[in-house]
């Protein structure tokens, strides 16, 4: 008798590692683009679809980086194309990040025409000295003009992603950016406090001791992050993240209807397929990294051969538990039938003590609806 075939895979994320230059608290892998190279990339991306879409089905797709945005509509056309070809369309959510800097009408026009429907905008910062002091190449209105273009475009779902407890930031400044940001009326908040990173300029620049990390204030910044949202009609259902709801969606739905799907994904632990240099996968248990080189990528590509660096395989309690983890970063929390759906475990038996600790923290509660 026949074994079934596995289901194909319904998360893809592409990594694109080019930017126009590298922001001072990046440690994403990136680098400043090259015409040439990025040709290169291009087909070595392709020729790694090839290879896994037979195992593939993409209900989301999210393009990140870098910038892929910075790809001219010629690259664009040539990844579309191949993704047509290879039965790749179609996904229910499909989102490409952006530099408020590198949209134009013609471009967004052709990312939509394919179906890509969701837009997610590295804003950072409505304020020029500390755009400058992160190092973006944008301006505030440079993502004014950007937000029209893609709403012209026909966009109807754009994420805005801010970044707070920045070096030099008030609370004052940063209440203003939250305004101004929320004004626009976007379908989704994304908004992050700076993390410094080893082998960033803005880690050389703390230990340098050119400035200090204020808890206190990010902490502040966070509550207003909460209270801004929620007052703007924003759902937060995710640590940094908030979305819009809508009236027309399904009452099993519990999140709002504008949540990030794609991310929801890896939150709940689901698989996903990975492209591009430094992109992770996680197929049936089993976690890849592409390599951090793009010239190393595109070599072994070009041999016809993924270009993998390292693979794992956790055992089952184990990536269960890391699957616990990364779940509770959202508001809903576990419900226990969907965690033992997902892992094939029990989290009030195999973790009975952790469970009965957590509530005494004051920061989790366990309902038993």
């Amino acid at each position: 008798m026949a074994e079934t075939p596995p289901k194909p895979v319904t998360s893809l994320y592409v990594h694109v590692p080019f930017c126009a230059q590298k922001c001072s608290y990046c440690a994403f892998y990136s680098e400043a683009s090259s015409g040439e190279l990025i040709n290169r990339y291009v087909s070595a991306l392709i020729r790694e679809m090839e290879l896994v879409a037979q195992d593939l089905k993409p209900a989301t797709v999210f393009f990140g980086g870098g910038t892929p945005s910075i790809l001219n509509l010629r690259q664009w056309e040539q990844i579309l194309h191949a993704m047509d070809r290879l039965n790749l369309l179609g996904a229910t959510e499909w989102t490409v990040e952006c530099n408020p800097a590198t949209v134009s009408l013609d471009k967004a026009k052709l990312l939509r025409s394919f179906g890509i429907n969701r837009i997610s905008m590295g804003v950072q910062s409505l304020d020029e000295n500390l755009l400058d002091r992160l190092g973006r190449v944008h301006n505030r209105e440079m993502v004014f003009k950007s937000f029209d273009i893609l709403r012209k475009a026909g966009f109807d779902n754009l994420n805005l992603d801010l970044m707070f407890a920045i070096p030099g930031q008030t609370i004052a400044v940063w209440g203003s950016t939250l305004a101004e940001a929320l004004a626009m009326g976007s379908e989704h908040l994304s908004s992050y406090e700076v993390i410094y990173e080893e082998d960033t300029p803005l880690y050389a620049q703390l230990q340098a001791g050119e400035f200090d990390v204020n808890e206190d204030l990010a902490c502040a910044m966070y509550e207003e992050l909460v209270s801004h949202a929620t007052r703007a009609g924003l759902h937060q259902y995710e640590i940094a993240n908030f979305a819009r709801d809508a009236t027309l969606h399904s009452t099993l739905d519990t999140q709002p209807f504008f949540s990030c799907r794609h991310n929801i994904n890896y939150w709940r632990g689901g698989s996903f397929y990975g492209m591009g240099p430094s992109a992770t996968s996680y197929v049936r248990g089993i976690r890849t990294k592409n390599w951090s080189n793009t010239q190393l990528y595109c070599e072994r590509l070009e041999k016809g051969r993924r270009a993998i660096e390292s693979r794992e395989e956790l055992p089952p309690l184990a990536r269960a538990g890391e699957t616990a983890a990364f779940g509770l970063r959202m508001i809903a929390g576990w419900p226990f039938e969907q965690f033992h759906q997902t892992t094939g475990h029990d989290l009030q038996r195999e973790w009975r003590g952790e469970m009965n600790e957590l509530p005494t923290m004051g920061k989790f509660q366990i309902r038993h609806d």
